[in-house]
């Protein structure tokens, strides 16, 4: 049988340890990219695919025979996730990837027909070419020669079709995030505490990386992290799943976040930066867990904050700033007194947690804020989501309208809220707007919580622009919500709820829309999610 479209026509299938055994491969090119004399600067970090696909190349240029016996005697561990799309259509090495293979396996007697085959000799070659470019010299020899790289073209989009895991029938379970069919790419996440959200949101990260990071059009990510698992030292060897390194990681306990929080009003007209106080004092308030506040305070905070720009000529300005034009304010005995609004200020200077100017692009950058030792309903851990997506609704204002193709639209970056229902209990402007409007450009949310109720508030509606409910274990059910997100009644909603009571760690229930849109069968389907931390 001939070795013919062996990886135009099969699903090829990733190897258990890959990242781990090509990790020494990785760890070298890095170090021969990153220039150690400028510290400030992030370094670079490659792609896994990039490292993958240099050793598949590596391992197939090596001459040695290849046996019928070495075929069938492969000791690899297969899994169920699939390489990304663009491991083998990024500039068309499916091509030379078979061709390869015709040539070193033109002899060797085997079943090409078999995807398990194929794969097993994919990830054979990988380590092959691992071993040969950890040689002495074999890194440098390989790197004389430099593949030519095109400019970006809209033909280049990535597909984003994220493997899940599987459903019930043992098939590949996948949600499609950048077709043109798709209305909008938010996505819901809700499960009680230990169903499994973290290793979800992880397999999410990791699908949306693997199949974009090392292309002209990356997803990057924007995750706040809570728990302060993803942050944490002992979980390092997760950062190489998003083709990141320690970092993205930013602390805002020991460092300020590297970027100012405040909008930048030079040119613009006086009426905008009015309106943009008078949300910017809401919000402050807003955040302060219960804080009395009283209309003169909010109307002189909205009054501080302008005259704080200003005194700045309209460039972002400070927390220290606004409480001190918001001082001025106050009569001369009330200046020595602390109020609800001086409390909130003052809270959030003496814990310094922004820099006083942009230092990281957020939009073209990964990033994980470690919100782990923040008491999570408090002011500080409130003010810093409220305004890292308020920055980012600001970038997203200056950004062209993302690139588009005939089957697939560019998605530029997501912002992941776990323990979101922190986020919707106040009327949170820069969120409603990243969901409403940020489509346009790319922009995109995860919001994960624990019960499904959460995202439905007197402030936010999230269901209208779910695009994906991804409902794990509950504590408890609500039979409007499920009937927002699935259109079930009756014994239908019967049945959904029965299996989302059965839901065991690490499954979830997701709405058919193909189902649910023909009118057939169950308008939803189980999925047990791929184990990946």
């Amino acid at each position: 049988m001939t070795v013919d479209n062996l990886v135009v026509n099969n699903a090829i299938s990733s190897f258990k340890g890959m990242n781990d055994m090509t990790a020494d491969v990785k760890s070298a090119l890095e170090q021969r990219i990153n220039l150690h004399e400028y510290p400030n600067d992030r370094p670079v970090v490659i792609s896994q695919s990039v490292v993958m696909r240099m050793c598949l190349l590596a391992g197939l240029a090596d001459k040695s025979p290849r046996t019928a016996d070495e075929v069938a005697n492969l000791n690899i561990q297969l899994t169920n996730t699939p390489y990304a799309t663009t491991f083998f259509t990024k500039q068309n090495i499916g091509q030379l990837v078979e061709a390869l293979l015709k040539m070193r396996y033109h002899d060797v007697d085997a079943d090409w027909k078999s995807s398990s085959v194929v794969s097993r000799v994919i990830a054979h070659e990988i380590l092959r070419g691992s071993r040969i470019l950890l040689e002495e010299g074999g890194l440098d020899d390989w790197l004389r020669f430099s593949p030519l790289k095109g400019g970006a073209s809209a033909n280049d989009i990535p597909e984003l079709n994220l493997c899940l895991g599987q459903y019930d029938e043992n098939m590949l379970a996948h949600i499609d995030i950048n077709s043109r069919a798709i209305q909008n790419t938010q996505i819901l996440v809700a499960g009680t505490t230990g169903s499994g959200k973290s290793n979800l949101l992880a397999v999410l990260l990791h699908e949306m990386r693997s199949a974009s990071s090392d292309t002209h059009y990356p997803v990057n990510f924007l995750l706040f992290d809570y728990k302060g698992e993803f942050s944490d030292p002992q979980n390092a060897s997760w950062l190489t799943l998003f083709d990141v390194d320690q970092s993205s990681i930013l602390n805002p306990m020991e460092h300020p976040l590297p970027f100012t929080p405040f909008k930048d009003f030079t040119g613009k007209p006086i009426n905008e930066l009015n309106l943009y106080s008078t949300t910017l004092a809401t919000a402050l308030l807003a955040i302060s867990s219960g804080a009395k506040i009283s209309a003169n305070m909010d109307n002189r905070l909205s009054d501080a904050i302008v005259n704080a720009y200003k005194e700045n000529k309209m460039k972002p300005v400070t927390f220290q700033m606004i409480y001190d034009h918001y001082n001025l304010l106050l009569t001369e005995k009330k200046q020595a007194e602390m109020d609800s609004v001086k409390s909130v200020l003052n809270q959030l200077i003496k814990n310094n947690v922004f820099a006083d100017e942009d230092k990281i692009d957020l939009v073209h950058s990964c990033n994980i804020i470690n919100l782990g030792r923040f008491e999570k309903n408090g002011i500080i851990a409130k003010a810093i989501v409220y305004f890292v997506i308020s920055k980012l609704n600001n970038i997203y204002e200056t950004l062209p309208k993302q690139a588009v193709n005939d089957e697939r639209v560019e998605i530029r970056h997501f912002t992941i809220i776990d323990e979101a229902h922190y986020m919707l209990d106040f009327e949170n402007k820069p969120l409603q707007n990243l969901i409403a409007v940020g489509r346009n450009k790319g922009m995109s949310i995860i919001l994960a919580t624990q019960n499904m109720t959460d995202f439905k508030s007197k402030s936010i509606d999230f269901f209208q622009n779910a695009q994906y409910p991804l409902i794990m274990k509950q504590q408890q059910q609500n039979d409007a919500v499920l009937k927002d997100l699935f259109g079930v009644s009756g014994n239908q909603l019967q049945e959904l709820k029965t299996a989302i009571t059965g839901l065991q760690k690490g499954e979830l229930i997701t709405r058919d829309n193909a189902m649910a849109a023909l009118g057939l069968g169950s308008s939803w389907k189980k999925i047990k999610v791929t184990h990946l931390i």
